[in-house]
């Protein structure tokens, strides 16, 4: 009976100090801002709203470009230099993510008249994490799609030699050529 308690105890001890998935919250030191209204809601346009919205001043907007508004927050956790976005996946309209690692930009976008985008930096984060399912206490708009975005001009990867061949087989051509183009003429 004592180890039955004694498991129990430590059962429940394991479960109180397994860490919560970090929740990212409108407003929270990874908000980046709004686009609103986000149209259109391509991943592929939303890639090019996302490089708009980084290019605001910090605690801008509402500014009007196109037919989008950008608020942009007062948060810069890469110090003004954000690479562009490229489109990663679509992540569907779920609210627990896997982030796994790589990734940026996560935006959710908010179905509604008045709502939008929501932009968060990831960067920080891995692992699984949650957004919030409404933007609002009035739970008027459910998000309807999130996506997750990677940098460009990120670490490049070795060609593994192709260069170096290349290099090397142009400039044996080039030696060829010089040898036959001035070996005199056979007679």
């Amino acid at each position: 009976m004592k180890l039955l308690k004694l498991s129990v105890v430590l059962a429940a001890a394991w479960l109180g100090l397994t860490p919560a998935s970090p929740a990212l919250t409108i407003g929270d030191n990874n908000d980046l801002g709004l686009i609103s209204k986000n149209f259109p809601a391509d991943p592929y346009s939303s890639a090019g709203f996302i490089d708009i919205l980084l290019d605001q001043p910090l605690s801008s907007g509402p500014t009007v470009i196109g037919g989008n508004t950008y608020t942009r927050t007062s948060n810069d956790p890469l110090s003004g230099a954000y690479p562009a976005a490229v489109f990663g996946v679509d992540l569907g309209a779920s609210t627990t993510i896997n982030l796994g690692s790589g990734y940026l930009y996560l935006l959710a976008k908010y179905d509604g008249p008045n709502w939008g985008s929501e932009v968060w930096y990831v960067g920080n984060l891995s692992g699984t994490i949650t957004i919030p399912q409404f933007p609002t206490l009035d739970q008027q708009w459910a998000v309807s799609h999130v996506y997750l975005y990677n940098g460009s001009g990120g670490s490049s990867v070795p060609d593994g030699g192709t260069t170096l061949m290349l290099l090397a087989a142009g400039l044996g051509g080039l030696i060829v050529w010089r040898r036959f183009a001035t070996a005199p003429a056979a007679r």
